[in-house]
């Protein structure tokens, strides 16, 4: 079995997922060429031997659809020859992107594999559904599902995660990811975005000042949400909730903007290689996959599965927790991390440290590989070696991977 090598990894700066925001102008394809052309030019890359470029992206339609990871390869002026394609694992999609290209080296079916997540939130068309049932009556009968920030409120709930627990984990990551910016430590992997030879971001555009008390004068995002009643069906979210869990006499609602996670622009693209690759380009890699994992949990409560997919990864590995000198667990929620801190028992301190999705966005499939270099460039900062990154998923999943810095 071959090793799957990290040679590089580049990405852009979060940009506000809304209409006013600085990167909703750049069409998603042109992002997304932007970090391949990037990449290509960081280490040398003949895009000719790529094998493919699996592309994580979560809402494949509209600007995004027609299959962005072969038109992101097109736009950025790769060779006709190198083919992409994109996966859709709700926030996973571009942590699956990469592991799935791990998978294809360590199998020897391929040697060279860009794996890339784009995701522009800001041009997502308006409507949709509030749920991730597909809008199939027959799964709802079976898996009442209901919207995510409803299943944030009930983890919450069930863990006994109250008002002033999300609200101290969402300063405390305001506070990380401003001290990460004051000193430059996303500055190794970031690289700006042009259009038309004019710079359009180059810095991440959501962190805010944000307190503790600043937080607690917001209301909550879901109550309301909560009490809807949906698409012909007589319960209300809370109510669907409480057919799964008739232990939960009320959901407590305490997610707000404030501490979930932001909408937001972006792309990311890593490079990666066997052996072979990388002796003949003389490359010298930054880190190897060790293992990846994936997990399900169950659909209602949603976001649950971070725990279990980091462990199934680590003993694939032939480790622990203890192991991982650093994780990134995405913020989709500031419930999703106390609980993956109270399941797992992982020091805080180990966790998220220079902040996440709750102060930089979260756009939502380039947040893994985002993630991805976030992990790997602190690891070297730090001199440290083995790291983990896990997210949840809609549906109730969550994606995980373990490196080894080299």
């Amino acid at each position: 079995m071959d090793n799957a090598y990290i040679v590089d990894i580049v990405r852009t700066p979060r940009g506000k997922g809304k209409a006013a925001g600085a990167l909703h102008g750049v069409h998603p394809q042109e992002l997304l060429a932007g970090v391949l052309q990037s990449l290509q030019q960081r280490t040398g890359l003949d895009p000719a031997a790529v094998d493919d470029v699996p592309t994580g992206c979560a809402n494949d339609a509209g600007d995004h659809g027609d299959c962005i990871g072969r038109l992101g390869v097109l736009a950025a002026g790769w060779p006709d020859s190198v083919s992409g394609y994109t996966l859709n694992r709700n926030c996973g999609s571009g942590q699956q992107a990469y592991n799935n290209a791990a998978a294809m080296i360590a199998a020897g079916q391929s040697d060279l594999v860009v794996a890339a997540g784009v995701e522009m939130m800001s041009r997502y068309p308006g409507g949709g559904r509030l749920t991730l049932d597909g809008g199939n009556p027959a799964l709802r009968q079976r898996h009442p599902i209901i919207p995510q920030g409803v299943s944030a409120d009930l983890i919450a709930t069930v863990g006994g995660f109250g008002r002033a627990d999300v609200d101290g984990y969402a300063a405390e990551s305001q506070r990380r990811a401003a001290a990460a910016i004051a000193e430059g430590r996303f500055d190794a992997s970031m690289v700006p975005v042009t259009a038309g030879g004019k710079l359009v971001l180059d810095h991440e555009e959501l962190p805010r000042a944000t307190t503790a008390e600043s937080l607690a004068a917001l209301r909550p995002s879901f109550t309301e949400l909560g009490a809807t009643v949906f698409d012909g069906f007589a319960e209300s979210f809370d109510d669907m909730a409480r057919q799964v869990y008739p232990e939960v006499t009320g959901i407590d609602h305490v997610h707000h903007a404030g501490n979930s996670s932001g909408l937001a622009d972006g792309a990311a693209a890593v490079l990666l290689a066997g052996q072979r690759s990388v002796e003949e380009n003389g490359w010298k890699p930054r880190a190897r996959v060790v293992s990846t994992a994936v997990a399900g949990a169950e659909p209602v409560i949603m976001l649950t599965a971070p725990g279990p997919a980091a462990q199934k990864c680590v003993q694939r590995a032939g480790m622990s927790l203890k192991d991982i000198d650093l994780l990134e667990v995405n913020e989709a929620f500031a419930a999703v991390v106390l609980r993956f801190l109270a399941e797992t028992g992982v020091d805080h301190d180990k966790v998220n440290v220079n902040g996440g999705a709750i102060a930089l966005g979260h756009p939502i499939g380039a947040s893994g590989p985002i993630l991805l270099a976030t992990l790997l460039d602190e690891l070297e900062r730090r001199d440290l070696q083995t790291g983990l990154v896990t997210m949840c998923t809609g549906g109730g999943m969550a994606t995980a991977t373990v490196i080894e810095r080299l």
